[in-house]
């Protein structure tokens, strides 16, 4: 078992193994069980690093369903934030998160917004810790005394200007729902202050006095996310987060909507990356998720010639030499081994805040055996696999053999799925095959 399975605190482990236990990627502490990652760590801590002087970065990650694409999302994720990074995982979807309506994108960022203090509800605590920032530089620069509240609101809009003025020559408004946002909460006015980081965060039906306030009219458009976009990497920076992560996850949907739709949504991610590409937003990392079917088939990337042509990566070589610095990032998905390993892992994590009967009741070879049938019985396809089996590995024989000293799972124990726990690439995997442990 390994030191680093043996000395997670006990909320970790808990969160870990309760996602797992309910068939879904754990929100954190995705390294302590992760497996076949490390190829890419190098490089993309790299890329974390040169984002985090100002650079930017964008990666497109393929993978068929099932091999590991929103895990592989947040085990990044948990390595941006280690490095001082926010991060953000978006769905998109057609009706909830259009990729070609900007706005809404933008809205679901800041709705998603993380930081490693902050795992939710992000936004409203890194404003608020900006402003602080900005009053300790005009205090410790002397200029100002602390007990002047005049001369210090006024030392501190002027610097907020400074720091926005890249943002307010395309997006004057950002800064003036900021202005409005600091008025407020100095008055003590809660409501106005609320609704005005709700507009900050692209909110829609926000009070009109609130927004009379602040000097700000409307709700957000296409146009005016990347002017919020780059105001909030500005505030990010100011504050001590050097960079954002943006993960898009299953943008392989834009597939399904109509042409004119799609068009609309690549045509989108077109004009992010060009942004990136032209510096726009310094401190940005994107990456977008999807299936080899839309970075290669007719209905998806390859609509549309320019975003083709800057995705483009070559896979005809052996996976084992994919470049883990090119745009595009293959993953292969598992095999029995590594489906083996995953289990072992999860195994050793459960284990060191469990009974001492684990390790003899659910050895290594007991594994393999449950590995196998769960992969036998979803018709052979190991890379479909992984959910199904570590949600029968915790749920139905860890903690039975957790909380019933004479739980033996060879003897106790048959492996039966219903298809009511199956999604859709599972059912359609496992068609007739029963399943059954030998």
């Amino acid at each position: 078992m390994t030191d680093a399975r043996t000395q997670v605190s006990a909320v970790r482990r808990r969160e870990v193994i309760d996602a797992l236990r309910r068939g879904t990627v754990p929100r954190a502490g995705l390294d302590l069980f992760a497996v076949g990652l490390d190829r890419f760590a190098g490089a993309l801590d790299e890329q974390i690093a040169a984002v985090g002087t100002g650079g930017s970065a964008f990666h497109a990650i393929r993978g068929e369903y099932g091999s590991g694409k929103t895990f592989f999302a947040r085990w990044l994720g948990e390595r941006a934030k280690r490095a001082g990074l926010a991060v953000a995982e978006i769905q998109i979807s057609e009706t909830e998160t259009p990729l070609h309506r900007l706005e809404t994108v933008y809205r679901r960022l800041t709705e998603r917004l993380t930081t490693a203090s902050h795992p939710a509800g992000a936004l409203r605590p890194v404003v608020d810790l900006w402003f602080y920032t900005l009053e300790e530089e005009v205090l410790d620069a002397g200029q100002v005394a602390e007990d002047d509240a005049e001369g210090l609101a006024r030392a501190v809009d002027t610097l907020m200007e400074q720091r926005l003025a890249d943002v307010a020559r395309t997006t004057p408004a950002f800064a003036a729902a900021l202005r409005g946002y600091r008025k407020a909460s100095e008055n003590g006015d809660t409501a106005t202050a609320e609704a005005l980081i709700a507009w900050l965060g692209g909110q829609r039906s926000v009070a009109a006095s609130a927004r009379r306030a602040a000097g700000v009219r409307g709700d957000l458009d296409h146009f005016g996310a990347l002017g919020f976009l780059q105001g909030l990497l500005t505030v990010l920076r100011d504050c001590g987060h050097p960079g954002l992560l943006v993960v898009l996850d299953e943008i392989e949907t834009l597939q399904r909507v109509r042409s004119d739709v799609r068009e609309k949504g690549l045509n989108a991610l077109r004009q992010l990356l060009d942004e990136i590409d032209g510096g726009r937003f310094p401190g940005l990392f994107l990456v977008i998720t999807g299936t080899p079917a839309f970075f290669d088939g007719r209905q998806g990337v390859q609509r549309l010639a320019p975003l083709a042509q800057r995705l483009a990566t070559d896979f005809s070589t052996d996976a084992r030499f994919d470049s883990p610095r090119a745009v595009q990032l293959r993953l292969t998905g598992f095999d029995l081994p590594k489906l083996e390993e995953l289990g072992r892992n999860v195994r050793d994590l459960y284990a060191a805040g469990g009974s001492a009967r684990i390790a003899a009741r659910v050895d290594d070879a007991y594994i393999a055996d449950l590995a196998a049938a769960v992969t036998g019985g979803l018709g052979g396809k190991v890379g479909v696999a992984p959910r199904v089996f570590l949600r029968k590995l915790v749920a139905d024989v860890l903690d039975r053999v957790d909380e019933f000293p004479d739980f033996d799972p060879r003897r106790d124990y048959a492996l039966t799925v219903s298809a009511s726990e199956l999604n859709e690439t599972e059912r359609n995997a496992a068609g007739d095959v029963p399943l059954d442990l030998p």
